[in-house]
């Protein structure tokens, strides 16, 4: 039996709490659908340079997992981001900036 999904535009807000609980920085730079939009989330390091993260599946375990979509300069991870959004007009984008480069992803209650 499929776990029931929550809503994109729900978790997005959860997700912006839990940062600014953490006082790291973010904005939606584009909201998607609502019920069932992907997310892509970038984070910046004020340095130049970024990772785009995105919702992937891990072969191994069976569950989602965020992984690494694009690293490096800034202007490559917008980029990346561009060419996905061409493909999915439902996408979001969100963009955290932290020089530690924390975006809590990997933290509980977040996948």
């Amino acid at each position: 039996m499929e776990t029931p999904r929550l809503r994109t535009g729900l978790w997005v807000s959860a997700y912006l709490a839990r940062l600014g609980a953490e006082a790291i920085p973010a904005v939606v730079v584009r909201r998607g659908d609502a019920d069932a939009g992907a997310v892509l989330v970038k984070c910046a390091t004020l340095d130049g340079r970024a990772v785009v993260l995105h919702r992937s599946w891990d072969l191994a375990t069976g569950r989602r997992v965020w992984a690494v979509l694009a690293e490096g300069e800034e202007e490559a991870a917008d980029a990346a981001i561009a060419r996905q959004i061409r493909f999915d007009p439902d996408l979001w984008v969100l963009e955290v900036e932290d020089r530690r480069g924390r975006h809590l992803l990997g933290e509980e209650g977040l996948d």
